[in-house]
């Protein structure tokens, strides 16, 4: 327990130095970013994987995650070969373009250009993971 909670706050400090450094003078809004986040909800949940296969997966426990590895969903072929963990630095990217990232996944989503609306998913996207 005490190694899960390590490693989830050294996550936060990271997704934290990461939105700090790459969106330099930019201060990332985690309210904003749940709006942003509505969009990722008709495919994805943050709460626990019921067992049921929903269009996404859960990102319930994603970070440290390693891409397309957990038995609850059924991922591309391209998730699971891609060899990704899931920090927030390739989320980052991942959530920039999807298809650039990861060529041939199934995620039907162009990804999300404006810098400041993915700092903001990413800030609430730490809150919520952490919080797990």
């Amino acid at each position: 327990m005490i190694g899960t909670l390590r490693r989830k706050l050294g996550f936060i400090v990271s997704f934290v130095l990461t939105l700090a450094s790459s969106n330099a003078g930019l201060a990332a809004d985690p309210e904003n970013g749940r709006t942003v986040f509505a969009e990722c909800a008709a495919c994805h949940t943050l709460a626990e994987p019921t067992g049921e296969e929903a269009l996404g997966p859960s990102l319930e426990g994603l970070l440290g995650a390693t891409a397309g590895s957990r038995d609850d969903y059924r991922y591309s072929a391209a998730m699971r070969r891609s060899g990704i963990v899931w920090t927030p630095e390739t989320l980052e990217q991942f959530i920039a373009d999807p298809q650039g990232l990861v060529r041939g996944n199934r995620m039907a989503f162009a990804g999300i250009s404006d810098e400041t609306a993915r700092a903001d998913l990413l800030a609430y996207l730490a809150q919520e993971l952490a919080a797990e």
